[in-house]
């Protein structure tokens, strides 16, 4: 299968280009932001030596159609989509934390609350809690917003505000907006007979100081979602919860003995694993959305994106 894994394109006007795990950025002239969706896979932090087919586009457009979605709640960055792996909005100055915010106790803070935590990134949790309970209330439980390759650290809103990292202000209206999104996007993945878990979300200023949602929403990496159906049957009976997310990857990796700590070699991917993961993509694409995907013509991926992006610079 043809991915894209990585690009190096010259768009007219184009000041810089920012790498990130799976998004490459172009920045053109200090006015737009170019964000191409590759085909990378990243999990705890590392990005692995293979490309997902389709997963690009996957995310792209689940991320496009939830700004759509969320537009009249919370503004965003998007102005165009003129490839189905690209996205084009205004420039913006992000802010340096991700905004995670957990409606169930499961991943990363099922893992910490098995080692016997009981407060994450400041915040308490309670006492007699299983895996993928749900929470009394969402928790918002922000982490650091890494450079590439390395690693996202949890932090609580108190030490955002002491290290201004952001100002209280802006964190508040951050808390407003993520808890807001969650509503939302709680209530379309309910529609859908899917529970929206947990789900990260990053914000930026725009030239004019307004802040708006940036980068992706409610996309099978940003999130975790479970099916609703049977939900609590599965919790009753101590069963591992039936989900869509990127948790099946990183559930393989750890018992292929990888957890992006120094000195751990990733596992190998064959073809047939990746095909899986694929599949898994375009099933939660299905799932959340409520439409079938329909997959764009990959044979010359990196020459389609170039053209689209082209044609709409020169016609904007």
């Amino acid at each position: 299968m043809n991915t894209i894994t990585t690009t190096n394109f010259n768009f007219p006007g184009q000041k810089s280009v920012y790498r990130g795990k799976v998004r490459e950025v172009y920045n053109i002239n200090d006015e737009l932001l170019v964000m191409v969706a590759t085909d990378r896979l990243s999990a705890f932090d590392v990005v692995l030596p293979k490309g997902i087919p389709y997963k690009g586009q996957i995310l792209n457009q689940i991320a496009t159609k939830f700004m759509e979605l969320t537009s009249d709640i919370v503004p965003n960055w998007l102005i165009a989509t003129p490839d189905p792996n690209v996205a084009v909005g205004h420039l913006c100055d992000p802010f340096k934390v991700e905004m995670v915010i957990r409606g169930y106790l499961s991943g990363h803070a099922a893992r910490e609350y098995a080692a016997g935590k009981r407060i994450l990134c400041g915040v308490n949790m309670p006492e007699g809690l299983k895996e993928n309970d749900q929470f009394p209330t969402p928790i918002i439980t922000p982490t650091t917003k890494a450079d590439n390759g390395s690693h996202d650290e949890d932090i609580s809103r108190e030490a955002i505000l002491a290290n201004g990292i952001v100002t209280e202000e802006d964190y508040l209206i951050l808390e407003k907006y993520t808890r807001a999104l969650y509503q939302r996007g709680t209530e379309i993945a309910a529609s859908r007979g899917l529970i929206l878990v947990d789900t990260k979300y990053e914000f930026g200023k725009t030239k004019d100081g307004q802040i708006v949602l940036i980068d992706e929403i409610h996309t099978p990496d940003s999130s975790r979602y479970f099916y609703a159906e049977g939900y609590q049957e599965r919790q009753n009976n101590n069963e591992e919860q039936k989900q869509l997310s990127k948790e099946f990857v990183r559930r393989w990796l750890i018992e292929n003995g990888f957890q992006g700590q120094e000195g751990q070699q990733i596992p190998n991917m064959t073809d047939a694993y990746i095909d899986t993961v694929s599949e898994r993509y375009i099933e939660l694409f299905e799932n959340i959305i409520g439409e079938s995907f329909v997959k764009a013509d990959i044979t010359q991926i990196q020459e389609r994106i170039e053209k689209n992006v082209l044609r709409y610079l020169e016609n904007r």
